[in-house]
């Protein structure tokens, strides 16, 4: 069953156009990782997800209907954000009980245990809070939240490295005991690979590859060697990144089509074969050149 559905859609600003024809599907109760540039339209197409802003054309369906001012949607969904508008006049305790009254499926106690774990003073109010702290509390209002489709829009900015990691750990952990669909988008794809099910890339505003993890990581391969011996192995493959190392190897990244006799002997005619992590896949499959910021210094 699918939870959400875009089809052919597009939004634009003015002149700009930010979301180009996009289309996909997300299923119920996966954790999917929407990635992509800066500006390539992720937070937009969060947005429309949520509700929040209409698109300019196409066909947008959450929970089978038109989220655009649903209170179905609304019900059912936490658009969690940086730049979340969370009552001033309020200390952190109240609008944990506040959020209590609004979301049915909302865990009081994991709440209560998440804002302990965190040291959050509850004295405290949203606006005086850090960077990395606002981002802490918006998370533990998402996790408690418990609602049936939940979005975390770059949900660790400001956070050092050791809250992030026990944020996706909380995440992981609570899913498992309580399935729900999760959209995230991040740019440290490396740090949340092990959460993602699915991910769907935008580029430019476009749905550039919608699949599982496991067929992300299958997808390319690294191959160093000899320019001239890898030519003959390469034939028309897609290129998705290429560099020179040395004065006569190179480094490139391909679609991963050969067989495992050819990879073995690729390797006897040296040949090194590498695997390719989905962050850097993810970083060639977007770069407006094969050759990166090398291309600069050509």
């Amino acid at each position: 069953m699918n939870i959400v559905e875009f089809q052919n859609v597009t939004k634009k600003y003015g002149p700009k156009t930010t979301i180009n024809n996009l289309s996909f599907a997300i299923e119920e109760n996966k954790i999917t990782g929407i990635i992509g540039r800066n500006g390539a339209g992720k937070t937009t197409t969060l947005k429309m997800v949520a509700g929040h802003i209409k698109q300019t054309s196409g066909d947008i369906v959450v929970f089978g209907e038109n989220p655009f001012n649903s209170l179905l949607v609304s019900a059912n969904m936490i658009f969690v954000h940086d730049q979340m508008n969370l009552p001033t006049s309020l200390r952190l305790t109240d609008i944990l009980k506040s959020a209590e009254m609004f979301y049915v499926n909302w865990d009081s106690e994991l709440a209560g245990r998440l804002f302990r774990y965190f040291s959050l003073d509850p004295k405290q109010t949203h606006d005086k809070l850090s960077k990395g702290m606002k981002s802490t509390f918006n998370m533990i209002v998402g996790l408690a939240s418990r609602c049936p489709l939940t979005i975390f829009d770059e949900p660790t900015t400001g956070m050092d490295a050791a809250v992030r990691s026990d944020f996706y750990r909380a995440l992981l952990k609570d899913y498992l005991a309580h399935p729900r669909t999760i959209l995230i988008s991040s740019h440290h794809l490396n740090e949340i690979e092990e959460l993602l099910e699915d991910i769907l890339l935008i580029k430019e505003g476009q749905n550039h590859l919608h699949l599982s993890l496991l067929e992300l990581k299958e997808m390319a391969i690294g191959l160093s060697g000899n320019k001239e011996v890898l030519q003959e192995w390469m034939g028309d493959r897609e290129v998705y990144y290429r560099t020179r190392v040395g004065l006569d190897d190179v480094y490139v990244v391909t679609k991963n089509t050969f067989t495992k006799e050819d990879l073995a002997k690729m390797t006897d005619t040296g040949v090194a074969i590498s695997a390719v992590s989905p962050n850097d896949l993810c970083v060639y499959l977007t770069s407006p050149s094969t050759g990166g910021i090398d291309d600069v210094f050509k």
